[in-house]
């Protein structure tokens, strides 16, 4: 599968100093749904802005499809659509016509078949004459979301497209966002719905401070970093864990007749057995088990904690 996106060593440095990315390496494939993870001014808004060209990088390279953003920057930025986390739109302008304009700012011709596509199948051809300012917050939202799909682009990325929209719209975007997939589109998102990142996207990226900690396909890193745990139900309640069972891993739940035991489900050896054997020796009875796995956003939250404490 051939690259679509790489980015190579990118820094931005401001004038007073502040490194807002610290030398960031990225090649995404075509086709591609990358979810990109991070706290609030973790650089995820800056590098997406370097490449589709609104911001400018200190140092290192960025092609989209091949073509170098600065060098060529036109033909770049025509594989590029974005979805920004703002909704600036202009308030008097129609709904058809603002999507319209947004084909012709590169170039191509009016197409009224494909903008009607485009507006059905964001739930807009009805409003298409209707003002952008009469529209609701979530309206506004899937009339960026057209305008970033006009003019057919290759690279589609998504700053928080869903932050702040009701249930609809996220369930429609996520489908759109399979069909775009399906047709070949390379796709950049950052959010702060992580569980969406774990359902949707091929790969995770995690940003930290300017600086990518890991790039990883999402199911490998659900299995690499995920903890399981088992939530062992007693038939009595304990007010402590039992000395005969300190060594263990357990801590009790919300209940007081809950042992939870954390355990590496990748480890040749979990200790399930020996435990059960250590429980029967402490004098507990079992009544009933169930295990979970760790969620995405654990694992998130605890690789930049650890990053933090670096």
């Amino acid at each position: 599968m051939s690259t679509m996106l790489s980015v190579k060593d990118v820094r931005k440095t401001y004038e007073g100093g502040g490194d807002a990315l610290k030398g960031v390496s990225l090649d995404i494939p075509e086709g591609e749904i990358l979810a990109l993870l991070g706290p609030n001014g973790a650089g995820k808004t800056t590098l997406i802005s370097i490449i589709c060209g609104l911001s400018t990088m200190t140092g290192g390279s960025v092609t989209v499809g091949g073509h170098d953003v600065i060098r060529d920057f036109r033909a770049a930025r025509r594989l590029i659509g974005l979805v920004p986390q703002e909704i600036a739109l202009e308030p008097f302008e129609r709904v058809q016509n603002t999507v319209r304009l947004s084909r012709g700012l590169f170039g191509l011709p009016a197409k009224d078949g494909k903008i009607e596509e485009v507006l059905r199948r964001l739930s807009l051809w009805d409003k298409r004459n209707e003002p952008i300012r009469s529209l609701s917050g979530g309206m506004k939202r899937r009339v960026l979301i057209a305008k970033a799909l006009a003019h057919e682009p290759r690279v589609l990325f998504l700053d928080e497209p869903t932050a702040g929209v009701d249930v609809e719209l996220r369930k429609d975007m996520w489908d759109i966002v399979r069909d775009l997939q399906s047709q070949g589109v390379t796709i950049i998102l950052t959010t702060h719905y992580i569980e969406e990142a774990e359902a949707i996207a091929d790969r995770i990226g995690v940003i930290n401070k300017g600086e990518i900690l890991l790039v990883e396909e999402t199911g490998a890193l659900m299995k690499r970093m995920g903890k399981k745990q088992m939530i062992l139900e007693l038939t009595d309640p304990v007010e402590t864990i039992p000395e005969g069972l300190s060594h263990w891993s357990l801590e009790i739940g919300d209940a007081p007749n809950e042992l939870i035991y954390t355990y590496d489900a990748q480890s040749e050896r979990t200790g399930i057995n020996r435990l059960f054997a250590d429980l029967k020796t402490a004098g507990l009875t079992l009544r009933d088990l169930t295990t979970r796995q760790s969620s995405l956003e654990e694992i998130f939250v605890g690789l930049v904690h650890k990053e933090d404490a670096a």
